[in-house]
């Protein structure tokens, strides 16, 4: 292990350089990840393995990104399925970029429309800012810092 602050090599297992004195760091096993989530840095997460879920039957929303809950999927077979920080709410996002009562999607006929509820961050869709929105299938939607895809099916 060298010295982040001598460049000395050290023995492995050290916990001081022998040269200069420094806590060396602690060497974590290979096996071992941690991510971080930087604000604005979206375009620059790490490839997440996407896990094998049955495809869902009907219009359903999937997490993408954010929270370490890629990969869950809600379907929207009721009227009306709330999105928010508020324990009752259909999808709850557990995060401090997500309003108590962020959004709603509401089934009209056979379209789906994406309405925000006043929320402080915004709901996007497509990298867009919007109030409301029909959705197509494959839309992206970002809710504070959680991305979902919006699948038709």
């Amino acid at each position: 292990m060298y010295c982040p602050s001598c460049g000395f090599h050290n023995d492995d297992g050290a916990a001081y350089c022998a040269r200069c004195g420094a806590s060396l760091p602690v060497e974590q096993e290979p096996d071992e990840t941690t991510i971080s989530y930087v604000p604005g840095e979206e375009e620059q997460e790490p490839e997440v393995a996407q896990k094998e879920m049955p495809p869902p039957a009907g219009a359903s929303l999937v997490i993408r990104s954010g929270g370490g809950r890629e990969g869950e999927s809600y379907p929207l077979s009721a009227p009306r399925t709330t999105i928010g920080r508020h324990p009752e709410s259909t999808i709850f996002l557990d995060d401090v970029t997500v309003s108590r009562n962020h959004a709603v999607v509401l089934r009209e006929g056979a379209a789906y429309i994406i309405a925000d509820q006043g929320s402080l961050n915004g709901t996007y869709v497509n990298r867009r800012r919007l109030e409301r929105e029909v959705l197509s299938d494959g839309d992206e939607l970002q809710i504070g810092k959680y991305k979902l895809t919006f699948l038709a099916q």
